[in-house]
């Protein structure tokens, strides 16, 4: 691989990282098309769209584990929320990520584009009065939350993700979960995500392990560092700036499909 590819993927890395740890997201949602988009862009080859699937879903592993160990005092982190929507999006994530061997280049883009779609309407529904909800008296529908991450999980297991770009507004719009919670909770949720999205991968053969392994890197400098960042910034500049890549990426996304 010539190093200037390698300095390349490490800097998608990098800044997708930092990001996600600074959002409570498993970065796909800005790393996919990042993968798939750049690299051609400054004169080296493309990776393939099951490449991009497949070096996301480990790298993302390894980006949540920074951001959670963050998250890990302050009281920010539901376990139940964890566990419900966490063994769910587990068996979801497998699913898709096993039976993305099956689908077209095209075809994974495309649940993609749905995927980002549908985050970036759901991200711009007003919400008020959350955010003063106090941490410990915080409850949700626990089918409902089951259901849905079993749904994002197959869908974010074929492209390689996580599912918290999805996860973040389902938590924040349907379940009512405060904005701080729900940044440090869909970050521990990812992460069991992505256990079953990585190894429906693996098991498949979709991971160039060399690639992988760079952004793997940047992502357990960058993640930590994200997380401490958005502690100290307003939760509503965090949801607008959140909003907006989902927004960029999705017409991005959506002109090369169509």
């Amino acid at each position: 691989m010539e190093f200037g590819l390698i300095i390349t993927i490490f800097l998608i890395g990098f800044a997708g990282s930092y990001i996600s740890g600074m959002l409570g997201i498993g970065g796909s949602i800005i790393k996919y098309p990042m993968l798939l988009y750049i690299p051609p862009m400054v004169g080296f080859t493309a990776f393939t769209a099951h490449e991009v699937s497949g070096i996301s879903a480990v790298q993302v592993f390894f980006a949540t584990i920074g951001g959670v160990w963050a998250y890990r005092k302050g009281g920010y982190l539901n376990k139940s929320l964890i566990m419900y929507m966490g063994v769910s999006i587990l068996i979801g994530s497998f699913i898709g990520g096993y039976g993305s061997r099956f689908m077209s280049e095209n075809g994974i883009n495309l649940v993609y584009g749905i995927l980002a779609l549908i985050a970036t309407v759901m991200m711009f529904i007003p919400r008020k009065g959350l955010d003063d909800q106090d941490l410990e008296s915080v409850t949700f529908n626990k089918g409902l939350a089951a259901v849905l991450a079993l749904i994002v999980g197959i869908g974010a297991g074929i492209v390689g993700a996580a599912g918290a770009f999805l996860l973040v507004p389902i938590m924040l719009v349907v379940l009512k979960i405060p904005t701080r919670m729900t940044i440090a909770s869909s970050l521990a949720i990812t992460l069991i995500s992505s256990i079953g999205a990585t190894v429906g991968k693996i098991t498949t053969g979709q991971v160039d392990y060399l690639p992988a392994a760079i952004m793997v890197v940047a992502s357990l400098i960058a993640s930590p560092l994200g997380a401490m960042a958005g502690k100290k910034v307003n939760t509503k500049v965090l949801q607008t700036i959140l909003a907006l890549l989902i927004l960029g990426t999705t017409i991005k996304v959506w002109m090369d499909v169509l």
